[in-house]
């Protein structure tokens, strides 16, 4: 039985988004158009494989099994294709990354414009989201992350500023009104903008001082989910509402501005900075074997 190659890849894309929009989105193609593969590829084998409603897309029995068995199958496709890649003066094709908010807003800055002025032909797709993810079931390449959040089958490989800090800052009127606290635990008589990951658990604030950690959960008026309304919570800090724990790196400007004061500096924790991670699989695509080797030689 012949099968077109395109609507099994086709079938592969939807089946790991769970949806033909995100699969064309990842895809670089049209939901219809892979609709339309999905659909000749079912009469082909006289079987469904998707059980379509209008809130979602899910694999049938046959489905799964059809996935489970064409994954390593079609990597090992795209793994021999990428070989011509070799021959190219210059890589070329897509690499996507998906990235927490942060390292879009401090770490790829400084890569991105240089990485892409060495490589012309590269297109750079950035999904940035806190969640963690599958990076191969959410169609990218590699993603960006901290140590601890690391699975341990993933190769990694250091990315950005090697140590990095969490700060706690206000605006010199909250301040002036409410005084610098001395210690991590004045911090719970103080108003304090409050943020949490997807997932609904809070961020507990860190402080470390000669051997001492303390964690501290204050309260405040304010919560928000990390990721894009982190600025809303810098913003009401700035306004002279309360007290603001983020990356150094992200208060640093408003610091450096006098929009805020650094809050208990002394106790800053520090941590090590995030990974580049990606599958260990034998042949890299010509996209990412690019940026593994600018990330390596930029750290050099």
């Amino acid at each position: 039985m012949k099968v077109d190659l395109g609507d099994l890849s086709a079938f592969v894309a939807v089946a790991r988004a769970r949806g033909f929009r995100d699969a064309a989105r990842v895809t670089s193609s049209s939901a219809s158009g892979l609709s339309e593969a999905v659909r000749r590829l079912e009469a082909k084998l006289g079987v469904r494989l998707l059980n379509r409603t209008t809130r979602s897309v899910v694999p049938t029995e046959a489905g799964l099994s059809l996935l489970a068995r064409l994954d390593p199958v079609l990597s090992e496709v795209d793994s021999a294709l990428d070989v011509i890649n070799g021959f190219r003066d210059t890589p070329t094709g897509t690499l996507r990354l998906n990235v927490p908010v942060s390292a879009a807003r401090l770490v790829l800055p400084a890569i991105v414009p240089r990485f892409l002025a060495a490589y012309p032909e590269i297109r750079l797709e950035i999904i940035a989201e806190e969640s963690f993810v599958d990076v191969l079931a959410a169609g990218c390449d590699a993603g960006i992350r901290y140590e601890e959040r690391l699975e341990q089958d993933m190769l990694a490989v250091p990315i950005g500023p090697r140590v990095q800090r969490m700060a706690a800052a206000a605006s010199p009127s909250y301040l002036a009104l409410h005084g610098q606290p001395a210690h991590p635990r004045d911090l719970l008589d103080h108003t304090c903008m409050r943020a949490r990951f997807a997932s609904g658990a809070l961020i507990r604030w860190v402080f470390e001082r000669d051997g001492e950690t303390v964690m501290i959960d204050p309260s405040g008026p304010l919560l928000v989910q990390v990721g894009g309304a982190i600025d809303l919570a810098v913003d009401v800090a700035v306004a002279g509402t309360g007290i603001v724990y983020l990356f150094e790196d992200w208060l640093r400007p408003y610091i450096d501005r006098g929009l805020l004061e650094p809050v208990l500096e002394p106790w800053w924790p520090r941590f090590s900075g995030p990974f580049l991670y990606y599958p260990g699989r034998r042949l890299l695509p010509a996209p990412l074997r690019a940026f593994v080797d600018f990330i390596r030689n930029d750290a050099v």
